[in-house]
């Protein structure tokens, strides 16, 4: 039996190097993924200022953020198994700033033909953002330490929502909500090629060993089991690494669920703030933003959970999570606009703890599926995550439209009921690299 060690057996200057080249990876993909946010939530806090101004409906809004939303699930998927195989510097970087291009588009645009066009190619270009970061993080980082630096990394979304959400509004007033496109746009633009110029791509790629070897994880001839060069994999080894597990599809099941709870939030957090609890524009910013930073803190606080109290086990937390936010969303619904700090309190404890679950699933299905197939197997979680993100657009400015807050409501709490389900199935579901190591 293979015996886990808990130390390199590597010199000095090789663990240096191999340090320096994980933390550099860690930041790059934190700032690169915020970069994609300052160029995707810019849309919500821009829609009451473009309905005003372009005399268009919620439903409309809610067109365009669904058909985007559906593409970038399609996308995901699609970028997902190319990601696994192919260099994730180029793939974030030119994702990136194509992304920006088409936001600086957005802000030209003035009909909803114009608008869905563009911001459809935006979210296109958005979903080659996650899984070179997958690939990156599944690579340089243990399973034991994985959902921890995951959590870090999944910050890098509340960084950008808190960045675009605190300058939007300033634009707003200041310029014209068009500015909310034009000015992200060109910023983002400058900050793919910082990216480019910061990311490489696997500690093998850098003449590196592999992370299973660095962290005394398993012995070499088992690490050589696991880090067959991904190039060598075909496309349908890899599909079938991660599609054949049933444990992914469950998950994946569970991210429509909880991106119903999670983008109804981002989408169309700012207009129910203020057409149902009496917030003006910047307070519901400000409470955004008070929302995104508890995500952060929530978030980290639930990978290291998941990685140190349950072992690597992503479902308890995750469940946990899940039934807390359908009591919350209960709480927040029935609660009277007068009571601003018990509002306040919901919306900090339902952001604080969103994150978890969203973050959880990715981890995940990276564990039920090896890093050999996580861009992959994060693919297909996020074509059931972007299905549910389509509803939160189209479905929830419909039903706000035509029933009623209430009725969102009743939608995004029996979300969190049905993803709460669903994950307590993986309760005792541990990582495959883990299992691997246990049966050797």
């Amino acid at each position: 039996m293979i015996k886990r060690k808990n130390e390199s057996q590597y010199s000095d200057s090789c663990n240096k190097v191999f340090k320096y080249w994980r933390f550099r990876t860690l930041y790059s993909i934190i700032i690169g993924y915020a970069s994609f946010y300052l160029v995707r939530q810019n849309l919500s806090i821009a829609i009451p200022a473009m309905c005003s101004d372009l005399h268009i409906t919620k439903t409309d809004i809610g067109f365009i953020m669904s058909f985007a939303a559906i593409l970038y699930g399609i996308g995901k998927c699609f970028f997902g198994i190319i990601g696994d195989r192919y260099s994730a510097r180029y793939v974030m970087a030119i994702g990136l700033l194509f992304a920006a291009v088409m936001n600086i588009f957005m802000g030209f645009s003035s009909t909803i033909f114009a608008f869905s066009t563009f911001w459809a190619m935006n979210y296109c270009f958005q979903s080659m953002g996650a899984p070179p970061c997958i690939k990156l993080l599944t690579h340089w980082y243990g399973p034991t330490e994985l959902g921890t630096k995951w959590a870090l990394w999944s910050g890098s979304h509340q960084i950008g929502n808190i960045i675009i959400t605190s300058i939007s509004p300033l634009l707003i007033i200041y310029f014209g909500w068009r500015y909310v496109f034009f000015f992200p746009g060109i910023a983002v633009i400058i900050l793919a090629l910082i990216i480019f110029n910061r990311l490489r791509d696997t500690p093998e790629s850098l003449r590196l060993p592999s992370v299973e070897k660095m962290t005394g994880l398993a012995s070499v001839a088992e690490s050589e089991k696991w880090n067959v060069d991904d190039e060598k994999l075909t496309y349908i080894e890899i599909i079938k690494m991660a599609l054949g597990n049933k444990s992914v599809w469950i998950v994946g099941l569970a991210n429509l669920f909880a991106y119903i709870c999670r983008m109804s939030f981002l989408s169309w957090g700012p207009t129910l703030l203020f057409e149902t609890k009496g917030v003006s524009l910047t307070g519901a910013g400000l409470q955004m933003v008070v929302f995104d930073v508890a995500s952060i803190f929530g978030g980290i606080c639930a990978g290291y959970f998941s990685d140190k109290v349950f072992n690597g086990r992503r479902g308890p937390v995750s469940t946990l999570c899940m039934a807390l936010i359908g009591v919350l969303l209960m709480v927040l619904w029935v609660v009277p606009k007068e009571s601003y700090l018990l509002n306040s309190f919901c919306m900090f404890g339902i952001g604080f703890l969103i994150s978890g679950p969203q973050i959880l699933i990715g981890v995940a299905a990276a564990d039920f599926a090896s890093k050999k197939a996580a861009s992959t197997a994060n693919g297909l979680t996020g074509t059931f995550g972007y299905v549910g993100s389509a509803f939160s657009g189209l479905g929830i400015g419909f039903l706000a439209d035509n029933y009623g807050w209430g009725a969102v409501f009743i939608a995004i709490i029996s979300s969190a009921i049905a993803a709460t389900v669903l994950l307590s199935t993986t309760w005792n579901k541990k990582p495959q690299a883990l299992t691997d190591t246990k049966k050797g």
